[in-house]
């Protein structure tokens, strides 16, 4: 098989699954996975996982990426609060809320982190479209909970820090869902940290 045929057969395909060329193409010789990206041609992701090199580089993509590659798992923390103008960006990762382990992966294309929470705490999510396809973020509410929850955040210096960005907060956050949310997690600690945010943010 050629590249050409490779690349017109799995173009629409935003990332490329081992299991996905094996369905197609059962007497694929996984040799050539390692000489196209030799040439440049594929880009490795995580073992088992490929996009083309040529396909369009954009946050959404990375997002989608993450998706794919790791599931269950909804974009959240640094992503999502960067994606909702909450923080300045992070342009080469990806960050995630997974139920399985926390892992990480690096590529060429990005870093790839998912940070693990118990299946309760899985919720306050939705989906976004990107050419066709939907991708998993959580509302801006949720990302900030996750973060507030997963990072040691206890005192007033370590949450001046985050460089909240306090009038697009006010445009996008809805402290209604946020103590919906809070409620949820039944957590004393989170519960802190939320009323020291806000004691800062909101004084």
């Amino acid at each position: 098989m050629t590249f050409v045929e490779f690349q017109n057969t799995f173009k629409g395909f935003p990332v490329i699954s081992l299991s996905d060329i094996e369905k197609i193409y059962p007497n694929f010789d996984n040799r050539r996975l390692v000489e196209w990206q030799h040439k440049g041609y594929l880009t490795k992701i995580k073992n088992g996982y490929y996009i083309l090199t040529n396909h369009e580089k954009s946050e959404n993509f990375m997002f989608l990426v993450a998706n794919k590659i790791y599931k269950p798992a909804y974009v959240s923390l640094e992503s999502a609060l960067g994606y909702y103008g909450l923080i300045p960006e992070g342009v080469f990762a990806a960050t995630s809320i997974t139920t399985n382990n926390t892992a990480t992966y690096n590529s060429k294309l990005g870093r790839f982190i998912y940070r693990h929470l118990k299946p309760q705490l899985f919720f306050g999510y939705k989906l976004i479209h990107h050419h066709g396809y939907s991708i998993s973020i959580a509302d801006p509410e949720k990302a900030l909970l996750d973060f507030l929850y997963l990072n040691k955040l206890n005192d007033n210096d370590s949450i001046r820090e985050l460089r909240i960005n306090y009038l697009q907060m006010k445009q996008v956050i809805d402290y209604s869902k946020l103590e919906k949310y809070l409620s949820l997690f039944k957590s004393k600690v989170l519960t802190t940290r939320v009323a020291l945010f806000k004691m800062i943010f909101y004084a």
